[in-house]
């Protein structure tokens, strides 16, 4: 018999929430396993907004495989990242293998600081680990009112276009900027055709994926997510995601000195580190033209994004980022849907470091 499409499979139920109570819960889990609790509330506080955006994929169900990390050795829950100044505007931050989202949380500060100061700040992270969801970083620089671009490389999860083994990661490409009245640019996006982090969720919650993206390890299309994770993802516009995958490669890996060329730890291998490398950019926006004039273009820009005629069957033009910001209205009134497998798989988490469970 055929494998069922995702439109057979059935949903398993889902349970609501409050972000407020799953933050708390993720932050003493943290506590728990030996995180201190200033780097705990960054990285609850950047999961949560991942849960929140939608971007289930990179929200609180990562614990378990962050613990585990831990407990194996692999993932410092102590280790301090250092800062390096390298330039007036570059500078460096060793994350000595510490969670990624605190190594990457100080780059982006930094970067901050020397755009406000200088215009432009970069900084790069090396020996890091994953840092989540891209977005956060890129609101992050929002909210202190600047542009920026954010870069990540990951384990190998993509072929070079036209080969067959997993190379490059599903490594996302991520940008933003402040505007006016109106919501914020924020771009990201992976240069696959799927974040890798959805087979995932979709093996867990026991969901079939769409065919068009992963192959099987013989290289043939599958709606499997358990097949599809022993073989590769598929890159967006073919050679085109391809290119941005190994873009990625370059600035995140060889240029920080960080892993790369398909040498990042895969986040579920308990073996070595992961090594993973950031690229962080802060840019002051009103390097060319007052503060006030830079808002109301992007203003304008969003009106005439989400205000051009519609092709047919399109009720609505949405702008990069706005869907994620209505469902963070949405889930903060609503609470985060987890299936039960998920809720169960934390609270196994929470008893391992006698932390009460979410009920």
């Amino acid at each position: 018999m055929a494998d069922p499409t995702p439109a057979q499979t059935p949903a398993p139920p889902l349970r609501q929430i409050p972000h407020t109570t799953l933050s708390a819960f993720v932050q003493r889990v943290l506590e728990g396993n030996g995180v201190s609790a200033a780097d705990a509330t960054i990285i609850a506080n950047c999961l949560i907004q991942a849960d929140l955006r939608g971007v289930d994929t990179h929200g609180s169900n990562r614990i378990p495989s962050y613990m585990a990390r831990i407990r194996q050795g692999v993932l410092d829950a102590n280790a301090t990242p250092t800062l390096q100044q390298v330039t007036p505007v570059v500078a460096q931050v060793d994350g000595h293998n510490a969670f990624g989202f605190v190594a990457a949380h100080l780059a982006m500060e930094r970067a901050i600081g020397m755009a406000r100061e200088f215009g432009i700040g970069m900084v790069s992270v090396k020996h890091s680990n994953h840092f989540g969801m891209s977005a956060w970083l890129v609101q992050q620089a929002v909210d202190a009112g600047m542009l920026s671009l954010v870069f990540t490389n990951s384990s190998p999860a993509l072929p070079a276009w036209g080969g067959r083994e997993k190379l490059m990661g599903v490594s996302p490409i991520a940008c933003g900027a402040p505007a006016g009245v109106a919501p914020p640019f924020i771009l990201d996006m992976a240069p696959s055709v799927a974040a890798r982090g959805k087979i995932y969720k979709a093996l867990r919650r026991g969901e079939r994926i769409p065919e068009d993206w992963a192959l099987d390890a013989e290289g043939k299309r599958t709606t499997d997510p358990e097949q599809a994770l022993q073989g590769t993802m598929l890159p967006m516009g073919g050679p085109k995601g391809s290119a941005l995958a190994i873009m990625m490669d370059v600035f995140s890996g060889v240029l920080s000195g960080s892993a790369f060329a398909g040498g990042v730890t895969n986040p579920y291998d308990p073996s070595k580190p992961a090594d993973v490398g950031h690229f962080l950019i802060a840019i002051k926006p009103d390097l060319f033209m007052g503060l006030e004039d830079f808002k109301e273009r992007m203003d304008y820009l969003y009106q005439r994004v989400v205000g051009c005629e519609k092709m047919d069957g399109v009720d609505r033009i949405y702008y990069p980022g706005e869907i994620e910001l209505l469902c963070k209205e949405k889930r903060e009134k609503e609470g985060i849907p987890l299936a039960e497998a998920e809720i169960s798989a934390l609270n196994r988490e929470a008893e391992l470091v006698g932390v009460e469970p979410l009920v």
